[in-house]
């Protein structure tokens, strides 16, 4: 069958544990019998960056800013007994922050929700997108113990040889100390990636600091949104039909409670790293958690938002199977793939993206979420290869009159099974008339023939 074509290789970084086993299978089972794939392979796995003194990740991350579009699998940031079991010569700073740094990027993460799923907050109808500064703040700052009694004082000086110096406290006695620090320019940034992306996904855009308590530090984050938006992006938004929100933190996340969703959060590193993992818990699970990192010039990182599952990978080392859920790893193919077609002017491509993850949503089935609906769990490889035989239906305006339609591109059916002979709508065939909360039997209905073959046009 004809496979989808690309243009412009995705920069590929592949990444550590069971999230690399995983990479693997979504790459050979899902991506590789459909589409010419084109990438720029960078091996971010922690042997890989030890044996390369870590410029690796660095090449890495110039790709990403060169092609504009990169995929990348979770990694390992080590700490002392990573030291000790990988045999490393350093301790290597994290690959997700290095990118970060060279692509001047603001994370988004936002859920993957589905009908069998409800929030824990029931009010909740609609995807809450968090925006990280993952900049700056309590993640580099300076701190120590204070052994006694002493004067605390913030001193800066400027490159003139001036001087500004202030108290911090008079310690009495034993204590703790810390000095956080931000940039105008990164704050710039991360409010410019916050604008582009609400306009992008049409949604308003919330972002909440404490101002009044933090005249300074928090009330230079409000100043410079409030300035940007103001200058540059206000007539967008108000022709967009969306809005900019500003308030104070304590009352953004009350507002986020009572709200329905559907909009853009954004919110200063600290509150984002904490608030992202609330958000995702409330949906369901860190797993089910979609990750972007998005510059102010347009580059784009597509992740998974979760870690590298070593529990996983260890019982994987054993023989034995695991239950790791893909989907976040799958999700981040599938927006590579879309924003590269949209970039590129690659239909087919985007359609392509759109089709993994409806095929992925049918397919749910992973043990991290057992507890909130009723299904038997599956490992990980039987929870992928049933949706290879998913097909999704293929808008006309996809393809020009006559064009001939990629071989995924059918109506939605499931190929005839070698086991049980039926042929049905994808939906009575993975769950009959049992509802949705019933998972795929991939046994019973042959589920587990080649993509290449099951996705065949008849």
């Amino acid at each position: 069958m004809d496979k989808i074509k690309m243009t412009t290789p995705l920069v590929e970084m592949d990444g550590d544990e069971m999230t690399r086993i995983l990479w693997k299978m979504i790459k050979d089972e899902l991506i590789l019998p459909f589409v010419d794939l084109k990438t720029e392979y960078y091996d971010l796995g922690l042997p890989n960056r030890d044996a390369t003194a870590d410029k690796v990740t660095m090449d890495a991350a110039l790709a990403n800013k060169k092609y504009g579009v990169s995929v990348k699998c979770a990694t390992i940031t080590p700490n002392a007994q990573r030291m000790e079991e990988y045999k490393l010569h350093e301790m290597w700073k994290s690959p997700n922050g290095t990118i970060r740094a060279v692509l001047d990027g603001t994370v988004f993460r936002a859920p993957i929700m589905i009908d069998s799923i409800q929030p824990v907050v029931k009010n909740w109808k609609k995807p809450i997108t968090i925006a990280r500064h993952a900049y700056g703040d309590v993640y580099k700052c300076t701190e120590f113990r204070i052994p006694g009694a002493g004067k605390a004082e913030l001193v800066f000086t400027g490159a003139d040889g001036s001087e500004q110096r202030a108290t911090v406290f008079d310690f009495e006695g034993a204590g703790v100390l810390q000095g956080q620090y931000n940039k105008d320019d990164s704050i710039r940034s991360f409010a410019r990636s916050c604008f582009n992306y609400a306009l992008d996904v049409k949604q308003d855009l919330w972002f909440g600091a404490k101002d009044t308590i933090s005249k300074k530090y928090d009330h230079t984050f409000k100043d410079i949104f409030q300035e940007i938006y103001d200058a540059e992006y206000k007539a967008k938004f108000e022709a967009a039909g969306i809005t900019y929100f500003y308030s104070l933190i304590d009352d953004i996340v009350a507002r986020v409670i009572r709200s329905e969703g559907g909009f853009v959060w954004a919110c200063k590193n600290y509150d984002g790293d904490v608030m992202s993992d609330m958000v995702s818990t409330a949906f369901g699970s860190l797993a089910m958690m979609t990750s972007v990192l998005v510059s102010p010039d347009g580059k784009y990182e597509y992740e998974a938002a979760h870690g590298t599952v070593t529990r996983h990978y260890y019982k994987y080392l054993k023989g034995e199977k695991t239950s790791t859920n893909p989907m976040a790893t799958i999700f981040a193919w599938s927006g590579a793939f879309k924003k590269r077609g949209e970039l590129d002017g690659l239909p087919e491509l985007v359609k392509f993206g759109e089709a993994l993850e409806a095929a992925s949503l049918q397919t749910l089935n992973a043990k991290d979420l057992c507890g909130l609906v009723t299904p038997t769990a599956v490992d990980s490889e039987g929870f992928i290869k049933p949706f290879q035989r998913w097909q999704p239906e293929a808008p006309a305006h996809r393809h020009g009159s006559g064009a001939s339609q990629p071989a995924w591109a059918g109506r939605h059916r499931l190929a005839a099974s070698a086991s049980c002979g039926r042929r049905a709508p994808c939906e009575e065939a993975f769950y009959g008339n049992r509802g949705w909360n019933t998972p795929p039997q991939p046994r019973r209905c042959g589920l587990l023939r080649s993509a290449r073959e099951a996705l065949r046009l008849r």
